[in-house]
């Protein structure tokens, strides 16, 4: 039954609660950390829990005013309260039968996202640099901040790769949706016949590792300086501040160049490095969600296909769930909040329907 499934969460509310304030908890910073997300997490459901177990209390005093008053309007306005009620019941189970659906234990962290040109060739690059700007200006909008780590440009305008930071609350479980094959129609800038051409460019978004996620031991760690250097080859400055590390267990080599401070390029390589070590841990998490699910609308296989853009139709094709829009060039600006937010509903239904809520 519902109610007894959101009166034993609120027991476990009130324990977490209790929790974080024992000295004990406080002094494990790990332990602490993790509490007080869980104690963030249930709050949303602990409101909604009071609100329905104030709905349910108030349709029992109407049910028992119809069921003894004998005042006639009374009764009516018994009725009309009991109607309201019942409505506002329904919505709200649903409510929150979303909300208990098991989230992705990863979905508030910040993210990594690298973006590296496909098939194409120069066209590819060109798209990476498009589909880098698309995102620049969604986070914008949604007043998270980016951080360029890593980038290496391409030969006629964009990048063969870039990799950059993005930090604000629930980065990860918007940004997650975006990580697959971006393929896009057009007739390249690089085309003088003006032929339609295919190319793609692959997005992989990480959920940001922070220290207490893995145990990064520092004698695996080789670490390199060299120059900065920027397009064409031209030196951006004559000190060692760029930085390659590479982890020697799983062979991951992480290369960062885009600050003057070496330290500064240290921090943020160590930062992509733990990210990419626990996403090799992180996917087999993904890869057993994948298995039991027919479609796989956010944990699919980064190298399929998730979305085609049509320049010469304007047109925008989420392969996931079959949404087609109109509205590329608002698209290529950043405006994808509706794609996100029809992909979330598909998630969302399908876990409702695989009996998981």
């Amino acid at each position: 039954m519902l109610l007894e499934k959101l009166q034993a969460i609120n027991e476990r509310f009130e324990e977490v609660g209790q929790l974080i304030t024992d000295p004990e908890i406080i002094s494990d910073m790990k332990r602490y950390i993790q509490l007080n997300k869980e104690y963030k997490d249930l709050e949303p459901i602990i409101e909604a829990y009071k609100e329905y177990k104030n709905i349910l209390d108030n349709i029992a005093s109407a049910r028992e005013i119809l069921n003894n008053e004998k005042d006639p309007e009374f009764r009516e306005m018994a009725k009309t309260e009991l109607d309201e009620l019942l409505e506002r019941q329904e919505k709200l189970e649903e409510e929150i039968r979303i909300l208990l659906i098991p989230t992705d234990p990863q979905d508030g962290k910040n993210a990594i996202v690298e973006i590296r040109a496909g098939t194409g060739g120069d066209e590819a690059a060109i798209f990476a640099g498009d589909l880098y700007r698309m995102y620049q200006k969604f986070c914008e909008s949604r007043r998270w901040k980016t951080e360029l780590v890593e980038m290496n440009e391409g030969t006629s305008g964009g990048f063969k790769e870039v990799i950059f930071n993005v930090v604000g609350d629930g980065v990860y479980g918007v940004l997650k949706y975006e990580s697959g094959v971006h393929r896009v129609q057009r007739v390249p800038q690089t085309e003088t016949q003006g032929r339609v051409h295919t190319s793609a460019a692959t997005v992989a978004v990480l959920p940001e590792a922070d220290e207490f996620d893995i145990d990064l031991k520092m004698n695996d760690i080789r670490k390199e300086t060299f120059c900065s250097s920027g397009p064409g080859g031209q030196s951006v400055n004559t000190t060692y501040s760029a930085v390659r590390l590479t982890h020697e267990p799983t062979g991951i080599v992480v290369s960062c160049q885009d600050q003057k401070s070496q330290i500064k390029n240290f921090e943020k390589a160590m930062k992509v490095l733990r990210s990419r070590i626990f996403d090799m841990e992180y996917k087999k998490y993904l890869d057993e969600i994948a298995s039991k699910r027919k479609t796989m609308v956010s944990t699919g296989d980064r190298s399929a296909k998730i979305r085609t853009y049509n320049f010469s139709q304007g047109r925008v094709t989420d392969h996931r769930i079959g949404l087609t829009l109109y509205n590329l060039s608002a698209i290529m600006d950043g405006d994808i909040q509706e794609i996100i937010d029809s992909l979330q509903v598909a998630e969302n239904s399908e876990k409702l329907k695989e009996g998981v809520a």
